[in-house]
């Protein structure tokens, strides 16, 4: 395995290198982390547990097993009692030398919101896991996260996430930095399954998911659809890179910033229905989830086509749909914006909010374009994650939480409206 992993290991170097991820520098980070599988754990024994949203009242559960086991998923309201049982399908897939485990996925269902459940996973009684639903109606609160990977840093983020009592965890993109490493996705599964395994985590593409190497492997996103299956279904989507789904008054729209998105798409043609298709009387908050930040005064990642070319194609069909706020990655800092449009301030455009400082290993992105342009609201280069709290119809908290000295400080808040229940930004 250490041989295979060195190998990968430089092929990813030149891979990253020559896509120009590495383009600038940064601090050196805190120490990788590496989750290793737990030695008492049986081959058919489920691990790397996660679970996300399948409409408005079912949940997919995810795990992967060493060697063969029954897809089927056992759950109920009580510890110890499983009155109810799924079954779902089975897929693994090969890269380079790496070879996947067996990788389940089984969506339960109908639930209760706002609703503990346990759950046994491939007819394994010796671990029980558990989930809430998330709420029907408001309140309801989001935690985000963008460019998470593996580090010390990131361990922070998560325990502090953990602390926030969250109903939904929202992925901007670059979620394990395993970079053709495909290891480090189980790594990965295995650091983050205390959370995942009991909120949803839903997801959309970065960068570090295409892991393609010229000649030797050509399809992108391989590890990261096998592993991370979104409900792109169930909103018309014909991509997992890109879809929507609606919780508790909220829309939430996932783009996919390294998916094609010129107005010829699919995906932009996707997004101009999926747009049209919301009714503001039930879901007056829209929001939507990017990797490359339209808006960014950092000089990171800065004139590239995922950013320069998406807000090209794409903006004018949010700010149509009045989508109240943006959130993305990428770029390893913090920044908000004012409601903007077209590069200016607009009472009734998307607040812009890039959260790329998750933890992973590339570091800080420190630098910012001076003087600070008067659309940037707040900037700051430190590790950290993002609470939006949609309260009620009309109000939202958003706060940001800078990992400084291992505690999760409140560095940036502001309360918004949302568009809909604006006289002047009326559709």
């Amino acid at each position: 395995m250490a041989g295979i992993r060195g190998i990968l290991l430089m092929l990813s170097i030149f891979v990253m290198a020559a896509a120009g991820v590495l383009s600038y520098d940064r601090p050196p980070p805190r120490k990788d982390l590496f989750i290793p599988r737990l030695k008492y754990l049986s081959s058919t024994s489920p691990e790397q547990v996660h679970i996300s949203l399948v409409g408005p009242d079912k949940m997919r559960i995810s795990w992967i097993t060493k060697s063969d086991a029954t897809a089927i998923v056992e759950y109920g309201t009580s510890p110890g009692e499983s009155k109810f049982s799924a079954t779902g399908n089975t897929t693994s897939y090969s890269y380079v030398l790496y070879k996947s485990g067996q990788i389940h996925h089984v969506v339960i269902g109908p639930l209760k919101p706002n609703t503990m459940y346990y759950y046994r996973c491939s007819n394994d009684y010796s671990h029980e896991f558990s989930f809430k639903t998330p709420p029907s109606l408001f309140p309801i609160k989001f935690a985000i996260a963008g460019d998470v990977g593996q580090t010390g840093w990131t361990n922070s983020t998560l325990q502090h996430i953990a602390q926030s009592n969250y109903d939904i965890m929202l992925l901007p993109g670059d979620v394990s930095y395993a970079d053709t490493v495909q290891p480090l996705w189980d790594s990965f599964g295995r650091l983050i399954e205390p959370l995942a395994s009991q909120r949803p985590w839903m997801s959309t593409e970065g960068n570090h998911e295409i892991e393609t190497i010229r000649v030797i492997h050509s399809t992108p996103f391989t590890a990261y659809n096998a592993r991370w299956r979104m409900p792109f279904e169930e909103s018309g989507s014909t991509s997992n890179l890109y879809y929507s789904f609606e919780v508790a008054g909220v829309h939430v729209v996932m783009l996919g910033s390294y998916t094609n998105f010129d107005p010829n798409s699919d995906q932009y043609k996707w997004l101009r229905v999926d747009l049209a298709k919301i009714d503001r009387k039930w879901t007056p908050w829209v929001v939507v989830n990017i990797h490359a930040p339209w808006y960014n005064s950092n000089t990171a990642h800065q004139g590239e086509t995922e950013s320069v070319d998406m807000k090209k194609y794409m903006e004018g069909l949010l700010y149509q749909a009045r989508v109240d706020v943006v959130f993305a990655g990428h770029v390893h800092a913090y920044e908000r914006f004012s409601r903007v449009y077209n590069g200016k301030e607009d009472k009734c455009g998307a607040v812009h909010i890039t959260v790329g400082d998750g933890g992973n290993r590339e570091g800080l992105a420190k630098d910012y374009i001076d003087p600070t342009p008067e659309i940037s609201a707040f900037r700051e280069a430190s590790f950290g994650h993002g609470e939006f709290e949609v309260v009620n119809a009309t109000h939202a908290l958003f706060t940001w939480h800078r990992n400084q000295d291992d505690e999760a400080v409140v560095s940036d808040s502001v309360w918004l409206k949302s568009l809909s229940s604006d006289p002047a930004c009326k559709v």
